[in-house]
C-alpha cells in the first residue's frame, strides 16, 4: 500500500486501513492508497502550518523557479502520467495525455511565471499602501475526473501565492496526486509545504475543513457536496472557494452554421466520457433547424467508439466507477419516463466488462425536465428546441447551475450579445478555444470564486491596507 506525503516525506497512515484503486476499463485493483484519518491531517496541518512563515516570506520569483521545475519534470513524465490517469480513471490515453496531462503542466507553468511578474504591492490609495498578502494554509480538497488538473489548479496558485497546502485527492483516481507529490520532491519543494492526504471526504476531507489551523478551503465536487463543505467551514469562519457542478447550455442559433456548431457541441458533451463539470450537455436549436441538428448529432455522436482507453480507435472510455455508471443509467431512465425520446444509445452494457455507458442523445426534451436541469455527469445529450432568441436565454438561464456554455451566430457581434446575456462563468462563441489563462468558475450554484490566471492567483490572497 502507498504512503502519506507529510513534511518532505513518505509516511504511513495511522488508520491501517486502504482504498483499493479500481481500473474502470477492467474493474481490476490496480492500486491501494492509505485510507487516512483525522490523526493523518494533524501532523500534516502542523508541517504547513510551521512551513508557512519561511515560505510566505521566500521572494515570489525563487518561488516561482521551483514551480517551474516542476512544470518542467512533469513534461518529462506526460507519457507516465498519462498512462496513470488512463488507468485509474478511464480517460482514452490521447485524451489523457493531452488534456489530463500537458494542460495541468502548462498551467502549472503559467503560475511559476505569474509568481515572478505579479505585484503583490498593488497600488497607492492616498496614504495607504494596499498590499496582497498569502492567506496562509490550505486545505485542497479535489476530484476524480480531472485528477491532476484540478490538483494544480488549486495547488500551483496556492504555491505561487505564499500559501502552504495540504491535499485530499479523490480516493477513486488519486494516482496522479502521488504523481504531482514525487515532482514536488524531486524538484526540492522545502518539507512542509505540500503535503498529501489520501482518503474518503467525510472522514479526511471534514477533517481539513473543519481544522482550526486551516486558514482557507478550496473545493471541487459536486453542488450538494459543496453546501457541506461551506457549512462546515462557517464555524471557523473560513475562507472558501468552491467550483462544483454545471449543466451548460450550447445555443445554436439560426444563422450559424449549424453543422460546425454540432459536430463541435457532441464533442465537448462527450469530452472525458461526459464528466466534465463544464460540458455543453444541454444543446438548444430553433425549431426550424431541429430535427437536421438531431440527424447531425446522432451522426457524429456514432464515431465515438466506446473501449479500451489504450486501444487506438477508442474515443469514449469507461465512466469512473460502478457507481457513477450506475447514476448516469438511471437518469437515463428518467429522462424516457418523463417523455424524452432516446435517439442514440441507452442502458445496455456496450463492453462485456468495466464501467460503460453508451453515447447517448435525447431529443424531445423540454425545459425542466430532470434530463435538462440535473447534472449526470456521464455521455448523455439533451436536445431542446427554442422559438426565439429570448426563449434560447431563457432556457439557458433556467437551471440552478451556471458555470459555462456555448453561443453559435452567423456573427461574432450576434454571438456577443447573447454571450453577454448568459448567466454562467465561461462561454464560447463560435467554437472560441478553452484559454487557460481565462479564469474559470460558476454563477449560482456552480461555485464561489475562479481558478486559472490572476484572478486564481487572487484567490490565495489576502488584502492589507498599510497606513503611512
Amino acid at each position: 500500500m502507498r504512503q502519506l506525503y507529510v513534511n518532505g516525506a513518505w509516511v504511513s497512515s495511522t488508520s491501517g486501513e486502504g482504498v483499493d484503486v479500481i481500473n474502470p476499463a477492467t474493474e481490476e485493483i490496480v492500486d491501494r492508497v492509505p485510507a487516512g484519518s483525522p490523526a493523518d491531517v494533524e501532523p500534516a496541518v502542523a508541517a504547513a502550518r510551521a512551513a508557512f512563515p519561511a515560505w510566505s516570506r521566500t521572494p515570489p520569483a525563487e518561488r516561482g523557479k521551483i514551480l517551474a521545475a516542476a512544470a518542467g519534470l512533469l513534461r518529462e513524465r506526460a507519457d507516465q502520467v498519462a498512462t496513470t490517469i488512463a488507468t485509474d480513471m478511464g480517460a482514452p490515453y490521447p485524451i489523457a495525455l493531452r488534456v489530463q496531462t500537458l494542460m495541468p503542466a502548462g498551467v502549472l507553468a503559467t503560475y511559476a511565471q505569474l509568481a515572478e511578474e505579479y505585484d503583490f504591492d498593488r497600488s497607492r490609495i492616498g496614504n495607504s499602501l494596499i498590499v496582497k498578502e498569502p492567506a496562509g494554509v490550505v486545505g485542497a480538497i479535489t476530484p476524480w475526473n480531472y485528477p491532476l488538473h484540478q490538483v494544480i489548479c488549486k495547488v500551483a496558485p496556492a504555491l505561487a501565492a505564499g500559501c502552504t497546502v495540504v491535499l485530499k485527492p479523490s480516493e477513486v483516481a488519486p494516482l496522479a496526486a502521488y504523481a504531482l507529490a514525487d515532482v514536488f520532491h524531486e524538484v526540492g519543494l522545502p518539507p512542509g509545504v505540500f503535503n498529501m492526504v489520501s482518503g474518503h471526504g467525510p472522514v479526511v476531507g471534514e477533517a481539513l475543513v473543519t481544522h482550526p489551523d486551516v486558514d482557507m478551503v478550496s473545493f471541487t465536487g459536486s453542488t450538494r457536496a459543496g453546501r457541506h463543505v461551506a457549512a462546515l467551514a462557517a464555524e471557523t469562519v473560513k475562507r472558501v472557494a468552491l467550483e462544483l457542478g454545471g449543466k451548460s447550455a450550447n445555443i445554436i442559433l439560426p444563422d450559424a452554421d449549424l453543422e460546425a456548431a454540432v459536430k463541435v457541441g457532441v464533442a465537448n458533451a462527450f469530452l472525458n466520457s461526459g464528466q466534465t463539470c463544464s460540458a455543453w450537455t444541454r444543446m438548444l436549436v430553433h425549431w426550424d433547424q431541429y430535427d437536421e441538428a438531431v440527424r447531425l448529432a446522432v451522426e457524429a455522436a456514432r464515431t465515438y467508439t466506446v473501449g479500451d482507453p489504450f486501444a487506438e480507435e477508442t474515443r469514449l472510455g469507461p465512466l469512473v466507477s460502478a457507481a457513477q455508471r450506475d447514476r448516469v443509467i438511471r437518469y437515463i431512465n428518467r429522462g424516457q419516463e418523463e417523455g424524452a425520446r432516446l435517439v442514440l444509445g441507452g442502458t445496455d452494457a456496450p463492453l462485456e466488462r468495466g464501467y460503460y455507458v453508451e453515447p447517448t442523445i435525447f431529443a424531445g426534451v423540454a425545459p425542466g425536465m430532470t434530463i435538462e436541469q440535473e447534472e449526470i455527469f456521464g455521455p448523455v445529450l439533451a436536445i431542446v428546441p427554442f422559438d426565439s432568441e429570448d426563449e434560447a436565454v431563457q432556457i439557458a438561464n433556467g437551471t440552478p447551475y451556471g458555470l459555462a456554455g456555448a453561443v453559435w451566430a452567423g456573427t461574432e457581434e450576434r454571438a456577443l450579445g447573447v454571450a453577454r446575456r448568459l448567466r454562467t462563468g465561461q462561454v464560447a462563441v463560435n467554437g472560441g478555444r478553452f484559454n487557460p489563462l481565462a479564469p474559470f468558475g460558476g454563477y449560482k450554484q456552480s461555485g464561489i470564486g475562479r481558478e486559472m490566471g490572476e484572478l486564481g492567483l487572487e484567490e490565495y490572497l489576502e488584502t492589507k491596507a498599510i497606513q503611512l
